[in-house]
C-alpha cells in the first residue's frame, strides 16, 4: 500500500466518522484528543505519564495533518497551513490544559497508604488508653 493510499484510506474513514458521529470535523478534533489523552494516561501510570499521553496527541495530530496533506497534494487541492495549524491547535488544546493541571488531578501517594488514614486502624486513633 503507498502512501497515497494509505492517506485516501484515512480520509475515507475520517469522512465515514463525521457522518456517522454527526459531529463538526473540528469537535472530533477535540474528542479524539481527549480520547487517547486519557487512554494513554490510563495505560501509563507510571512516572511522566502525563507527558507520554500529551507526546502520543502530539503524534496523532501531526500524523493526521501529514496524512491530510498527502491526500490534498495527490488531489492537487492544497489547504493553507493556517487551516493545518488550526486542526492540530483544536486537537491539543485539552490534552495541554491537563497536562498542565495533572499533578494537581492525583492525591499524594503517602495518602492513600497510611494504615492510619483507612480500614480498621483508623479507630484506633479515637481509642482511650
Amino acid at each position: 500500500m503507498t502512501l497515497i493510499e494509505l492517506a485516501s484510506l484515512f480520509e475515507a474513514r475520517k469522512a465515514s466518522v463525521i457522518e456517522a458521529a454527526g459531529l463538526d470535523k473540528d469537535a472530533l478534533h477535540i474528542y479524539f484528543g481527549l480520547a487517547l489523552f486519557l487512554l494513554v494516561r490510563l495505560i501509563w501510570r507510571w512516572r511522566g505519564g502525563w507527558f507520554v499521553a500529551w507526546l502520543a496527541v502530539l503524534a496523532m495530530a501531526c500524523g493526521g495533518e501529514w496524512l491530510d496533506m498527502t491526500v490534498e497534494a495527490s488531489d492537487a487541492a492544497i489547504q493553507p497551513d493556517a487551516a493545518h495549524w488550526h486542526d492540530i491547535w483544536n486537537t491539543m488544546f485539552w490534552p495541554t490544559i491537563l497536562l498542565l493541571v495533572g499533578r494537581w488531578l492525583h492525591p499524594p501517594r503517602g495518602d492513600a497508604l497510611d494504615p492510619v488514614a483507612s480500614g480498621e486502624d483508623a479507630e484506633r486513633g479515637l481509642e482511650q488508653p
